[in-house]
């Protein structure tokens, strides 16, 4: 029992410190997850820890991760990606097998050996690129939309390889087979052993349609049930319980248990309950995860690799390089460009964990010698510790680049006013649909093209162009304006914007959107003394909303929030003079003294208020 303990304190330890660490240095979690693994290396060699077997326990983060992809796309959006699903995914499988096979025939490989690499080495890691795009924020992209397409088609492309594999078993490989392998792939436990080929096939595709009509009837039925119980571990274990059951049936018949799971996260998209599935699983999700990046480093075979550094560490960069040189055409010829096609192509560079499973399985049938299925493990395990580099350097040089650059050129404004709003958002679009229903004229500026084309519909003009630019300032007449609203995105981008029209049109009543209280500040402290926090106003608002549930009367639920306004606009102006702009808000000490004091004060008086409204409620008294 003490090793265990002793197995699980230090996989956690590793990860508690390292992942943060990582973060702060933005390098990201999955590396700081990989580099966990590594530093543990040599601990878990000393305890004689089976990696490998360790490893394919926590891929089941993998299954859990496709099944929560699956609850947030729903059948129809599935149903649009098909082309970039079938077309980019396919020619992206097929086109870099074929090239890593005919670069292994130029080495004299026999041409199993050769398409078996190819296979192998085609697939990318399905696990540290959906994870990485999520916690960037960038699975909504076009360049993100086009990664997951490929992403699901190599997971679906996994179950023709194990299929064919077999088929390329080599007669001198056989005799050095491990004893007791199964040539059928699928293992000790399964629904097909032994069946004919249409036999097969028709209890795979009954054990499909049993997954979707239980994802869409049965699930609803058996969460019902559980419901009257109110007790949230029982949805817990029956989440836990129905991803396990999928996996478990997808395997009994040779079929990839992550495709299994995505597919019932599909069906289930549209549930009741989906929510509520999410919730439960994520956390095992995310542990597990971080168990197999972290066995992922672990099991990287050092000793092999200083043997042969020279190779291992060519063939990496090779099939990095290679892979980055045929997505970037393919991601051309489907449409995207810029910083869209560079996403695509470094973010499914590397090789993929089911290279892992492809690897062994390869090996157990007689295809590829052990000698070289090590090397190729180790190309594998190396391509997926470059990945979250290959992130960083997107993110730090490519979509910068891209980002300066316009994709159109700025609009010719034709008409000036008094007015000008820079930014037609949720937040500018309000008040400029506000001022110009009331007869005011006003000069929209935008940097989102595909928003103004959609605004153009609606019969509002508006004019393309970047608000921080002084010349599209002049060119919308900032000279002559009596006000100018700054609702553009980027808290910095709104401060240097505020600064430069303070400093330069004194003249220029100037409105400014704050993202929350120490961006009032900021503010405030370069020159801007009309600042609108976004959210205040309905904050606010739901607060009062909150007092009218608590049992306050409307008139004494706006009292009471009309008080605690009053009181934390009159603060404002103290506060902001306390705050320096260059010293993080909870390192200024006089600033975080007088902020104790005034809540205190606050506390008092609202207090007393609220004291007052009950008497009042209970003697029937006016407010």
């Amino acid at each position: 029992m003490a090793e265990y303990l002793l197995l699980v304190f230090m996989f956690l330890f590793a990860g508690v410190v390292a992942v943060p660490i990582a973060t702060r240095l933005g390098l990201g979690s999955v590396l700081g997850y990989l580099l966990a693994g590594i530093a543990l290396s040599p601990l878990l060699g000393l305890l004689k820890v089976d990696v490998i077997t360790l490893q394919h326990f926590a891929e089941f983060g993998v299954v859990m991760m496709l099944f929560i992809v699956g609850l947030e796309l729903e059948p129809q959006r599935l149903w649009r990606l098909r082309g970039q699903l079938l077309g980019l995914g396919g020619l992206q499988v097929v086109g870099t097998a074929g090239v890593v096979m005919a670069v292994a025939l130029l080495f004299e490989l026999p041409w199993q050996v050769a398409l078996a690499t190819g296979l192998v080495l085609a697939l990318s890691s399905t696990a540290i690129v959906l994870q990485t795009l999520n916690e960037k924020g960038l699975m909504r992209s076009d360049g993100g939309r086009a990664t997951f397409s490929v992403l699901l088609f190599q997971d679906i492309a996994v179950i023709p390889m194990l299929a064919l594999i077999p088929l390329l078993a080599l007669p001198e490989l056989m005799t050095a087979a491990p004893a007791g392998h199964d040539d059928s792939g699928h293992g000790s436990m399964s629904l097909v052993a032994g069946l004919e080929a249409w036999q097969a096939v028709a209890v795979t595709v009954g054990v499909i349609a049993a997954v979707l009509v239980g994802g869409s009837r049965l699930t609803g039925l058996m969460f019902n049930f559980i419901a009257v119980t109110r007790m949230r571990e029982l949805f817990t274990a029956a989440a836990l319980m129905l991803v396990v059951g999928i996996a478990l049936l997808m395997s009994l018949v040779g079929l990839s248990p992550a495709l299994g799971t995505f597919i019932a996260g599909v069906t289930l998209a549209n549930s009741p309950y989906r929510h509520e599935l999410e919730s439960d699983i994520d956390p095992f999700k995310g542990l597990l995860l971080g168990l197999f990046f972290m066995t992922v480093g672990a099991g990287i075979d050092f000793g092999l690799l200083f043997d042969e550094w020279g190779l291992v560490l060519s063939l990496t960069l090779g099939l990095i390089a290679l892979k980055v040189i045929i997505l970037l055409v393919l991601g051309r010829v489907f449409g995207l460009v810029g910083a869209d096609r560079w996403l695509l192509a470094l973010s499914l560079a590397q090789a993929g964990e089911f290279g892992f499973v492809l690897l062994a399985f390869s090996v157990d049938n007689a295809v590829l010698p052990p000698m070289l299925a090590d090397q190729l493990l180790l190309v594998v395990a190396l391509s997926m510790l470059l990945t979250p580099l290959l992130f960083i350097a997107y993110d730090r040089f490519i979509a910068p680049r891209f980002a300066s650059r316009q994709n159109r050129e700025a609009d010719d404004i034709d008409e000036t006013s008094d007015i000008i709003i820079a930014g037609n958002g949720r937040f500018g679009g309000i008040i400029n649909r506000m001022l110009r229903g009331m007869g005011f004229q006003t000069t929209v500026i935008d940097y989102s093209a595909a928003h103004l084309e959609i605004l153009q519909r609606f019969g509002v003009k508006a004019y393309y162009g970047d608000a921080t630019r002084p010349d599209m300032l002049h060119a919308a007449g900032v000279e002559h304006a009596k006000l100018f609203i700054v609702a553009i995105d980027g808290r910095e981008q709104i401060t240097a914007l505020t600064r430069y029209l303070v400093e330069n049109y004194p003249h220029l009543h100037v409105i400014a959107r704050a993202w929350d209280r120490n961006h009032t500040y900021e503010l405030w402290s370069v020159g801007c003394r009309d600042v609108i926090r976004e959210t205040y106003d309905s904050a606010i608002r739901a607060g009062r909303s909150a007092l009218e549930a608590l049992g306050f009367p409307h008139d004494e639920a706006s009292h009471l929030s009309a008080t605690f306004e009053e009181l934390d606009r009159s603060s404002m102006q103290e506060i902001a003079n306390l705050y320096k702009i260059d010293v993080p808000a909870h390192e200024n000490p006089e600033y975080v003294a007088r902020v104790k004091e005034i809540n205190e004060e606050w506390g008092r008086q609202l207090q007393g208020k609220v004291a007052e409204a009950r008497d009042r409620m209970s003697t029937g008294q006016p407010d």
